[in-house]
């Protein structure tokens, strides 16, 4: 018990005295995820809009791949990549393997099912006559899509949240292409199943408390926003 307790204080001492690894590490992670969500969001919305007002042969099936692709585990995704990546892959001679691109990359993968998911939804949500309406009040198509954004923003709010969530904690994938390296590649999922297997615990418990706070600070964040929302729509 005094073993745990002394690690812990270890935990949050190498939190508030300003460890530059462990802050590098936080840095690293948080630059990365938010890269990705970054680049993803924007094709993603894109997708999910098209899937909720147009009607084309094979929606419901590219529907149907999308939420399919939900479940595909992090190191599945890894995997994958890690092959196209590979010097014997297809896109060896990109030499991304084992750098912030491949994870960034890996991150993307992950979470664009995610928001063209809830992206989909959040459109569904406001109905074909919603779009209509928007058609008709304004000069041209991007700015009825503009203002449908408008109407869905907390929704697509909600998509950005969980998509980060998703990607901020995920291990396979950025073990598997970013390869773990010291200052450049580590961040806060590997770092923790690294230090943990060399019996180091008081570096993983202090970033696990990151992960934590992460974890209630988004979901918080969540709530307020479907509160908002729900208020928004009068209900």
């Amino acid at each position: 018990m005094d073993s745990l307790s002394n690690t812990i204080i270890e935990a949050l001492t190498l939190l508030f005295n300003g460890n530059a690894e462990l802050w590098t590490i936080i840095g690293i992670s948080f630059q990365i995820s938010s890269t990705a969500i970054l680049i993803a969001s924007v094709p993603a919305v894109l997708i999910g809009f098209t899937l909720a007002y147009s009607n084309f042969f094979g929606r419901r099936l590219l529907i149907s791949v999308f939420n399919t692709l939900l479940a595909v585990p992090a190191v599945v995704v890894g995997l994958t990549l890690y092959i196209l990546l590979s010097r014997q892959g297809p896109l060896g001679e990109w030499h991304l393997l084992f750098t912030q691109t491949a994870m960034v990359l890996g991150q993307i993968t992950l979470s664009f099912p995610i928001l063209v998911a809830m992206s989909h939804s959040a459109f569904q949500s406001a109905e074909m006559r919603a779009w209509d309406t928007a058609r008709t009040l304004s000069n041209n198509s991007i700015s009825a899509f503009v203002i449908m954004l408008r109407e869905v923003r907390f929704g697509l709010l909600g998509a950005l949240l969980a998509g980060y969530g998703r990607i901020i904690a995920e291990v396979g994938a950025s073990m598997m292409l970013g390869g773990n390296i010291l200052h450049y590649t580590r961040n806060i999922p590997t770092a923790i199943a690294l230090e943990t297997s060399k019996g180091e615990f008081a570096q993983g418990i202090a970033l696990g408390i990151i992960l934590v706070l992460m974890a209630f600070l988004l979901t918080m964040i969540l709530h307020y926003i479907q509160g908002r929302g729900m208020l928004a729509h009068g209900r």
